[in-house]
């Protein structure tokens, strides 16, 4: 759907300011099966597509139902040494735990249990809140951030990964929780899919159009909402402070970065899996296990190697040169730039493949002295590495990119 930029003013138009790139322009009305983009990066600002919130809390209740079938129940299971192991995925998480591993234990059981837990919650929270006059905002401000820490399809892909990698100690046999599993995961998907909160804003918080001047328009990063502050300087709609641009953005971006590469070297030169075999210790780091992974199975070995190796540095060499052309006030290659960023902000998640297989392989392969499988130090390093380019994506503010390209002597410091 094509959206005319401004160049006078209409009578009732809703006026919309991109937030990626700052763009003022009129949005008209979008139909369910219509999408609306910024005239200028293409930025998709309105989905027209809306589930009501029956149906989403219908996906919720079973979503719930599945839960605990899915968590607890036998994903695969193993025969070895003349006894039957299962792996679930509660199994891996409290194997983690248990070998003192408890930080990245969490950052699994965020990512599979909590995410999609919270998830639920949120959905029926809104469901029943709405009805019973609560506040709902900070649960639709959560709910937009949530979309990409809930991880159940990646996790998926560690399944069939670490079946591959067990198989060369026994042969693998589904369980009876993986139907289960993967009913929770497309509908998991389906409802992030469906879950429109933009929609969701306006339905329980619709907004008067202001009659200011469309130069005193400002987004809110937070809810999108594009108005003019209160008098207590919050947007009108999720009460959040509204601010011209998002304070000391590229100071919590390096931070975050310079932190994640700082702790990206642990993480390739440390072992992520050590592996005891008749009394042999063998280590593996990230690139020594996709070897011995490819010796098998070229496929996987190089879903892994993009997941684990490829996208994390493509993220860091990516944020880099977004962090130093903001610096340097950069103007080449600016929609280059934009396309990068919307890639990485996509595929930082799948680098969280190698900590989901690890965990389910731990709750396979653990026989004491004869045969186990315990995680390195690497993996923590490479978690917390993981987590912290993610949220150097996300504290970034993208209209820098544009600033500096329209000025090229603005400040962006705060």
């Amino acid at each position: 759907m094509k959206i005319h930029a401004i160049s006078h003013a209409l009578p009732q138009a809703r006026y919309q300011r991109c937030p990626q790139c700052d763009t003022l322009f009129s949005l008209p009305d979008v139909k369910s099966n219509q999408s609306a983009h910024c005239p200028r990066c293409n930025a998709r600002i309105m989905n027209g597509r809306d589930w009501s919130m029956t149906r989403l809390c219908a996906m919720a209740v079973t979503m719930l139902l599945l839960m605990p079938f899915a968590y607890t129940e036998s994903l695969m299971s193993i025969r070895l040494l003349g006894t039957n192991i299962y792996a679930s995925l509660l199994e891996g998480i409290t194997q983690m735990a248990q070998q003192g591993n408890v930080i990245t234990a969490s950052m699994v059981a965020f990512c599979t249990i909590g995410a999609p837990a919270t998830l639920v919650g949120s959905i029926a929270y809104l469901y029943f809140g709405h009805k019973l006059g609560m506040n709902l905002r900070p649960v639709l401000l959560m709910l937009d951030r949530l979309k990409e820490w809930v991880m159940l399809d990646i996790y998926l892909v560690g399944i069939a990964v670490a079946s591959i990698k067990v198989q060369d100690y026994a042969a693998i046999t589904p369980g009876t929780g993986l139907i289960a599993f993967i009913s929770l995961t497309l509908l998991s998907l389906v409802t992030l899919i469906h879950l429109n909160v933009e929609q969701l804003w306006h339905r329980f918080y619709p907004q008067p159009h202001p009659n200011v001047a469309r130069e005193k328009l400002q987004v809110c990063l937070s809810c999108h909402h594009t108005g003019v502050a209160d008098a207590r300087g919050r947007c009108p709609r999720c009460h959040t402070p509204l601010y011209f641009r998002r304070h000391f953005s590229l100071q919590k971006s390096w931070a975050a970065l310079i932190a994640s590469i700082v702790l990206l070297i642990p993480a390739n030169l440390l072992p992520i899996s050590i592996i005891y075999l008749t009394g042999s210790r063998q280590e593996d780091t990230i690139l020594s296990g996709i070897m011995s992974l490819g010796s098998g199975n070229i496929p996987v070995a190089i879903v892994v190697f993009v997941a684990s190796i490829l996208v994390p540095f493509t993220k860091i060499i990516v944020l880099l040169t977004l962090l130093l052309s903001i610096h340097f006030k950069c103007e080449q290659g600016l929609k280059t730039r934009v396309r990068l960023l919307r890639v990485v902000t996509w595929v930082g998640r799948w680098s969280m493949l190698d900590l989901f297989v690890i965990s389910l392989t731990m709750s396979l392969v653990n026989r004491d002295q004869l045969l186990s499988f315990n995680m390195g130090p690497a993996a923590f390093y490479f978690g917390s590495s993981v987590i912290l380019t993610i949220l150097a994506v996300e504290w970034l503010d993208s209209r820098l990119l544009w600033d500096a390209h329209a000025t090229g002597n603005a400040d962006y410091t705060d």
